[in-house]
């Protein structure tokens, strides 16, 4: 799902952005001092990890605090695409549940969370196709059902749903990348099958917000197709981004099967 809609051009206001922006800033400040702990004790940790993970909390910080140009259900979807989908994309890069695990010390938190990680529950939620459903199907319950109208002047259940899209967001970005050590590392034919189908269905949607408003509102002509031009091209963005990471997945993978092959005939 995403947050509620706002005013044209105005930021989350109140308690849940202020909540929402020091949570954020918090958990960019606990990664980092993480990832310094490592390469104190002489352990490899690429930098560019730390700026991923990093941007994906400013950028959530930015869209709490900062005014965000057009209409008012511009503005709300403009939140969506960093909430949903950039944000947390750039959250998965970093590998902030392999930086803990590397960082905790020997003990109970170290163990319950990697029995956590790899447990058949998460296992299950990982599956591409199940994680999928709950990101883009929210969306659908979202903008095509009264869900939608009965989010505006509701502060904490705008927090609600806020923390609910990024939850999806994370949820969809972790399966498809498969870069944290869960229970089953699965194929890349599902994962890029997910992420078409994923795509494909947030398109729809997309197209069908051009004409439609969500039930139980009323947006201007114009604000609706900036809304669902936002929704649509932002979107591909961030699934071509997707897909770039996992080309890389199959590129190396690759790599790695020819590897001996080459040797082979450079032997011969």
């Amino acid at each position: 799902m995403a947050p509620m809609p706002m005013p044209a051009g105005q930021a989350a206001t109140g308690a849940p952005a202020g909540v929402a922006a020091v949570l954020a800033l918090s958990a960019a400040v606990g990664y980092l001092l993480a990832a310094r702990r490592l390469r104190r004790r002489g352990d490899v940790w690429p930098r560019l990890r730390d700026a991923s993970f990093t941007a994906g909390q400013v950028c959530l910080v930015a869209v709490a605090l900062v005014p965000l140009p057009g209409g008012e259900f511009t503005a709300h979807m403009l939140q969506h695409l960093v909430i949903g989908m950039a944000a947390p994309l750039l959250l998965v890069l970093g590998r902030p549940v392999t930086l803990v695990l590397r960082a905790l010390p020997p003990g109970p938190a170290r163990r319950g969370l990697r029995a956590t990680v790899r447990s058949r529950p998460v296992g299950w939620l990982v599956l591409p196709p199940v994680a999928a459903v709950l990101d883009v199907g929210g969306l659908w319950v979202l903008y095509r059902t009264r869900l939608f109208a009965h989010l505006h002047d509701q502060p904490w259940l705008h927090a609600a749903v806020y923390a609910h899209v990024l939850a999806a967001g994370l949820l969809f970005s972790f399966a498809l990348c498969q870069l944290e050590p869960v229970r089953h590392r699965y194929g890349l034919p599902l994962r890029a099958a997910t992420l078409v189908a994923a795509a494909t269905a947030h398109s729809v949607l997309a197209k069908s917000l051009y004409g439609t408003s969500p039930p139980g509102t009323a947006f201007t002509g114009h604000d609706l197709a900036r809304a669902a031009e936002a929704m649509y091209y932002g979107g591909d963005v961030v699934e071509i981004a997707l897909a770039a990471v996992l080309a890389r997945q199959w590129y190396t993978v690759t790599g790695r099967r020819l590897s001996p092959a080459r040797r082979g005939l450079q032997a011969g």
